[in-house]
């Protein structure tokens, strides 16, 4: 039985098929932000319109397209509840692009296609902007084009190795020309790629309340919150309480902000017992306006077109929200006194309690304040209580009823971070000691390869304030006496464990080389961030007053971006003339069809002629493939003929492009 031969694919199965996988470039991206059910029509409608040409088949009939088309529309419109706006729009795309395909029959049809596969891979940047994305939309770039430079040849196509090679040297020749674009083009306010309303979507991150489980949840998230670099020595890790949101106002279960007086603007006394610590933030996008710090900041941080505040509580506070990634400069002191002199009449807002909750804790209280009056030998008896007694520390406390703190404290005794604080000034405050909770981030992972610290929402946090007479607000952290390694430990990010036992055992280990590979990547991750990014009109102009232009606006911008356009246009330009070699045409694809042969197997001996060479390649007993033969034999004809024949090349000068063509064209044929 003899064997099939494999038949090469015909070429407008081939590029059809490479368009496909185009199309699958773009389209994979867009499977974490549109709903499942349009993803999988669209994968359906692809493999549909692959196995069509793999089968050779008809297109489908336009009565057959036609429902499918009508039936998409609701179902967009049923998921989103709208045809406009972000999500709505990219999946109209999605499902434009697979439809369309669907029905391609002329060559208009296919440029429409590649334009809306370059559309929609520009939507990608309205979800991510990381290094990742940018990497798989140069391949999708590379894919694009490739496929449109193939539908370009009338005749013979080089093959896909040579054509891949063709469009990563028009990409290499246009990168040049978009660095100066990125650097000098005029930047506006805001973020590049997003749309209006996109700041208001939800984000993970702080709220501006606190019940049981609120934080527990963030724990288990991996997410960036912000970042930070310190230009003194860093503190220690026991010392890194990033201040956020302080909450007094208590209903029984949930803790808000309490209104007082003497908010933004106010004076707060603050007594520095320690050098003040210099750092900045790299905040990312959380669609809140609070801004973070360490505990306690002595400055109001100064962000571009988004001003800060500061309140009695020493909350920082944008004017807006916080839709786009910004960096402040922040001066805060870890060791200090606030507050110390204050009124106690004026704290009188921060021991309101809500009756008729916890009786248990108020009559434990009450027995706590008969054995002393010394407010700091109280704080150190809960404290013992919560170090000695059975409490745990656990991602996944038992629900509690309505008297919650009873419950926690005479029941369960388990919780996290938001049980403890809740709890802790609930009990001081039943004491007559003011206090207050205090949510945010503690601690973080410092990657020694850029020197950044990194706080993730698996570092959120809350602790308490209370506030002792010649000391003012001090920090308790009533988790410390739980779990002392939750606060000691070198940061790593939370694992998905359900008690914090788990969490410390599941840690790769600092050491090892996939948390080496970790910081690298983290590395890279943030160098995109910071010097990409995070490139603000504010940056760019002190790039260009750096280089000693004064008053820079958009006209000097602009005229600059046409400098340095123009002068990179030349650069290019002159280069590759420059490296353009005076070989006779002719003689050029005689080398390259002598450099084919030669990698066949078949390279030509010093002393052969084209006649001989091309005899021994086309007899007989040549290795060469018998399809091959008559256009290697035509092809050294021809150019014998072109070449040594002076008469003829006077007589037909005017058709010597047409010679090389057709020289071109049998070069391919004899591969």
């Amino acid at each position: 039985m003899r064997t099939p031969r494999w038949r090469p694919m015909s070429r407008d199965k081939s590029d059809t098929l490479l368009l496909l996988l185009a199309c699958v470039l773009v389209l994979a991206p867009h499977a974490l932000h549109v709903a499942p059910w349009i993803m999988a029509a669209a994968f359906a409608m692809l493999a549909w319109r692959g196995w069509i040409t793999l089968r050779g088949n008809r297109m489908p009939p336009r009565w057959v397209l036609a429902p499918v088309a009508v039936l998409t529309l609701p179902g967009v419109y049923l998921t989103y509840q709208t045809y406009f706006g972000r999500d709505a729009g990219v999946a109209l795309l999605v499902l434009l692009l697979t439809c369309k395909l669907l029905e391609m029959r002329a060559r208009r049809d296919l440029f429409v296609v590649v334009c809306l596969c370059f559309f929609l891979m520009l939507t990608n940047l309205f979800y991510s902007q990381s290094i990742g994305t940018a990497l798989l939309m140069i391949a999708a770039t590379v894919a694009i084009l490739t496929t449109q430079l193939s539908f370009q040849y009338t005749g013979a196509v080089p093959p896909l190795k040579r054509r891949l090679q063709m469009v990563c040297k028009i990409v290499g020749l246009a990168a040049p020309l978009t660095l100066v674009l990125f650097f000098l083009f005029p930047r506006i306010q805001g973020p590049l790629w997003g749309l209006p309303g996109d700041g208001q979507t939800s984000r993970s991150g702080m709220s501006e309340t606190m019940a049981p489980g609120n934080i527990a949840k963030m724990a288990l998230s991996d997410e960036v919150a912000f970042r930070a670099s310190f230009s003194t020595p860093m503190p220690a890790r026991a010392a890194l309480y990033w201040r956020g949101i302080v909450l007094g106002n208590y209903d029984g279960r949930t803790w808000s902000r309490l209104q007082v007086q003497g908010h933004a603007g106010s004076t707060v006394s603050i007594r520095a017992k320690s050098a003040p610590v210099r750092y900045q933030i790299t905040l990312e996008p959380n669609g809140q306006r609070w801004l973070y710090a360490l505990d306690v900041p002595q400055a109001v941080p100064q962000i571009a077109d988004n001003p800060a505040s500061v309140n009695g509580e020493l909350q920082l506070l944008a004017a807006r929200l916080i839709a786009q990634r910004i960096r402040y400069d922040a001066v805060s002191v870890v060791d200090y006194d606030l507050q110390p002199d204050a009124d106690p009449i004026a704290l009188q807002d921060w021991l309101d309690l809500p009756p008729g909750f916890n009786p248990k804790t108020h009559a434990y209280a009450a027995q706590l304040r008969n054995q002393t009056e010394d407010n700091a030998a109280l704080i150190q008896t809960v404290l013992t209580m919560f170090r000695e007694q059975p409490f745990r520390y656990t991602l996944e406390p038992p629900r509690l009823g309505k008297n919650a703190v009873d419950d926690f404290l005479f029941g369960s005794r388990a919780g996290f971070c938001e049980h403890y604080a809740s709890a802790f000034v609930v009990l001081m405050r039943a004491l007559d000691i003011p206090a207050r909770v205090v949510t945010g981030y503690q601690g973080g992972q410092l990657n020694p390869i850029d020197g950044f610290l990194t706080v993730r929402q698996s570092d959120a946090h809350a602790w308490s304030e209370v506030w002792l007479r010649g000391r003012g607000w001090v920090r308790v952290d009533p988790t410390a006496a739980v779990a002392p390694e939750r606060i000691e430990r070198n940061g790593s990010p939370a694992r998905l464990s359900s008690d914090f036992a788990g969490l410390m055992q599941l840690d790769l280990g600092e050491n090892g080389w996939i948390a080496g590979l970790n910081l690298r990547i983290d590395a890279i991750s943030n160098g995109w961030n910071q010097w990409v990014l995070n490139y603000t009109p504010s940056r760019q102009k002190s790039l260009i007053e750096s280089l000693g232009f004064d008053q820079v606006d958009w006209s000097v911008l602009t005229l600059l971006m046409l400098g340095a356009g123009s002068i990179v246009m030349a650069i290019l330009g002159a280069l590759l003339l420059w490296k353009r070699t005076k070989v006779d045409p002719l003689v050029a694809l005689y080398r390259r069809f002598c450099a084919d042969m030669a990698r066949q197997g078949m390279p030509r001996a010093p002393h052969e002629g084209p006649r001989s060479y091309g005899e021994r390649l086309a007899g007989p007993g040549s290795p060469v493939p018998a399809r091959s033969r008559s256009a290697i034999a035509r092809f050294m004809a021809l150019y014998e003929t072109a070449v040594y024949d002076r008469h003829s090349i006077a007589t037909a000068g005017s058709q010597r492009m047409q010679v090389i063509r057709r020289l071109k064209l049998l070069l391919i044929e004899a591969k």
